[in-house]
């Protein structure tokens, strides 16, 4: 069976539950703090490996006790470590995010290691072994995504990126990249569209499947369009469930939508299956 390969972010999230985010200016009372496993790549690379792949990452952590903990929970999601560099002398990535009582939240990260990725360790051949699929986001250099994207592309594996959060991308990486998987926010950003249900998600995917050869939007409580090169757009609405948090929905999306296309699913039943596996994650309190 071949592998996925993660290239991304790990970061050491601090969350904060209250009863509403704050406004410029405005101290609010929170009631209760946490402390997690985060970045997007770690966190797509978890989920994958949860859904029945196996998973390899490559990042930087820093030296220190956020980074062995972010390690240590690849590891006993049995995520590959290999490639994970660890570097002296610079903190480990992190976010703060503040969820409100209505299960929404927003977040601040600062990437320190995560800048520290190198690019060019990327033409080793040891990295691409059995890698059937590369997963990208945008919460490291770009450098970096253009690198892995041209090195998986020289090995016809298939390059998918979550283009979150979203930023205009080189046209080099562009031409490299087989899947985009965008959420309403960064469609609208990306197309010009400004996706509020079903119909519009299907308009932003149809505008950018004119640049990416398969598109998936994914519109929150309205559900998700997909399309492939050929113009012809689907669409399934949102599961019917009980909000708790949206936090890690993206990333669950993701990780379950990569493994049932590497194990050979349909596009349609990939998409499916995501929305289902998002569904009760936004069901459950995050871990």
């Amino acid at each position: 069976m071949k592998k996925i390969l993660v290239v991304g972010s790990l970061h050491y999230d601090i969350m904060v539950d209250a009863h509403h985010r704050p406004e410029k200016g405005e101290t609010v009372i929170g009631t209760g703090c946490s402390y997690k496993f985060g970045g997007k790549g770690g966190n797509q690379a978890v989920s994958a490996a949860k859904s029945g792949v196996d998973v390899k990452f490559l990042g930087a952590v820093g030296a220190d006790d956020s980074g062995k903990f972010l390690l240590s929970v690849l590891q006993n999601n049995s995520v590959d470590t290999k490639f994970v560099e660890v570097i002296d002398g610079i903190a480990s990535g992190m976010s703060v995010a503040t969820m409100d009582a209505e299960g929404d939240y927003g977040a601040v990260v600062v990437s320190n290691a995560n800048l520290r990725i190198i690019p060019n360790q990327l033409d080793n051949d040891e990295i691409w072994a059995d890698v059937g699929m590369l997963l990208l986001q945008n919460e490291v250099p770009e450098a970096v995504n253009l690198s892995a994207a041209l090195a998986a592309k020289q090995r016809s594996i298939t390059v998918c990126i979550n283009a979150a959060p979203a930023k205009e991308l080189l046209p080099a990486l562009q031409d490299c990249i087989d899947i985009l998987v965008v959420n309403g926010v960064e469609a609208r950003d990306m197309s010009g569209i400004t996706v509020n249900d079903l119909s519009s998600a299907s308009e932003a995917a149809l505008k950018l499947n004119k640049t990416f050869p398969v598109v998936v939007v994914t519109a929150g409580e309205y559900g998700v369009a997909f399309t492939e090169a050929g113009g012809l757009c689907n669409s399934l609405p949102a599961e019917k469930v009980t909000l708790v948090s949206t936090h890690g929905a993206g990333d669950c999306f993701m990780g379950m939508f990569c493994a049932s296309m590497i194990n050979g699913c349909s596009l349609a039943e990939s998409v499916s299956k995501a929305n289902k596996a998002a569904a009760i994650h936004v069901s459950r309190k995050s871990e």
